[in-house]
């Protein structure tokens, strides 16, 4: 890890403490008084850094690093060099990200940017609009007639949030966010540079008038502990309302339209284009780039791969990929009948010796 300037310096702490914390069983109990006062990859660590590791590519990385310690499983514990620590635990990076949340928990959610802890007098507030204890409100943020914010919620800089928007305890709001048409539970972080709650894309395309505008008159319902990433844009409903299941963790530069519901604690990775009117279950897991078509439904636990293009209903639990997507284990085995015909006609390209 680089130096985190940015955020608050962990403190300086013994091995025997950190195999406390982590769970970890220290192979070598007379280093327990090692002090380690930061986190590492293993390329970059040094005598003062805990680093771990859990996956052989990185094996190399791991023969030639300098960290005090490793956190590593009972599998991969001999290939540890004999100047590192070892502390022996099931998953390693699990237990990394356990101390990692520990030490730099206010890299977690985002505070104030310019250490407000009230309203900035730059700040725009209709009147009418309410607001719980301890809410913040960052530089030249707009904010609405009848809005509801939460305690504990903060309102980063520039963001405009509509008439009527409700937004909950402990929430975040990136900066130059835009909101309308929503209502916001407790828990949700929102990243800088969203756009939600604008119409949606509904059009009579081709008609003797031009495209015709279909009024988007639903809303955005975003449930508890959701997460949205940068620049994700997640368009209000039609008739019926958009909505995102609790739980919920969606990446950067991700398109929903209008009419869609996702389920609880889906992941949804970058750049993904969701068409309006689907139907996403709960536990779906979205690879980056995947397009899917309108009106159709995944269903729970489905996960599709990265850049996969979907037109057809999932069922629940399926394994999906490629373009246009289908069940994994079709899609390789045409991939390998492809490649197998490929270097076939490569070897008798002159389709010599056949009738």
């Amino acid at each position: 890890m680089a130096q985190p300037t940015f955020f608050k310096k962990p403190p300086a702490s013994a091995l025997a403490d950190i195999a406390t914390l982590t769970k970890a069983e220290l192979v070598d109990p007379t280093r327990g008084g090692h002090v380690i006062t930061g986190l590492a990859s293993l390329d970059e660590a040094g005598p003062m850094h805990l680093a771990f590791f859990d996956n052989l590519k990185y094996a190399d990385e791991l023969k030639a690093t300098k960290a005090g310690a490793c956190l590593v499983s009972p599998r991969f514990e001999a290939q540890v060099p004999a100047h590192v620590a070892v502390l022996r635990v099931a998953q390693p990076f699990r237990a990394f990200v356990r101390i990692s949340r520990e030490w730099h928990g206010d890299a977690l959610r985002p505070q104030s940017w310019f250490g407000n802890d009230g309203i900035a007098p730059s700040a725009i507030i209709d009147p009418s609009a309410r607001f719980e204890d301890d809410v913040i409100v960052e530089p030249l943020a707009v904010i609405g007639p009848d809005v509801e914010i939460g305690s504990g919620t903060v309102i980063g800089a520039g963001a405009v949030i509509g008439p009527g928007v409700k937004i909950g305890r402990d929430c975040n709001v990136g900066a130059r966010t835009a909101i309308q048409c929503a209502l916001i539970g407790n828990n949700v972080l929102i990243h800088p540079g969203c756009s939600i709650g604008q119409d949606g894309y509904g059009f009579i395309f081709f008609g003797p008038e031009g495209h015709l505008k279909v009024p988007q008159t639903g809303r955005v319902l975003i449930q508890n502990d959701v997460e949205v990433g940068a620049g994700t844009t997640i368009d209000r409903g039609s008739l019926r309302d958009t909505v995102i299941g609790e739980g919920t963790k969606i990446d950067n530069q991700v398109q929903i339209g209008h009419n869609v519901t996702i389920g609880r604690n889906c992941l949804l990775a970058a750049q993904i284009g969701l068409a309006g009117s689907l139907t996403i279950g709960d536990n779906v897991a979205l690879g980056a780039k995947v397009g899917i078509n309108n009106h159709l439904k995944i269903g729970d636990g489905a996960q599709v791969t990265a850049m996969s293009g979907v037109k057809d209903d999932i069922p629940p639990n399926g394994r999906w990929g490629g373009f246009f997507a289908k069940p994994t284990k079709q899609w390789f085995k045409e991939i390998i009948a492809v490649e197998r015909l490929v270097r076939d006609s490569k070897a008798d390209p002159k389709n010599e010796g056949r009738e």
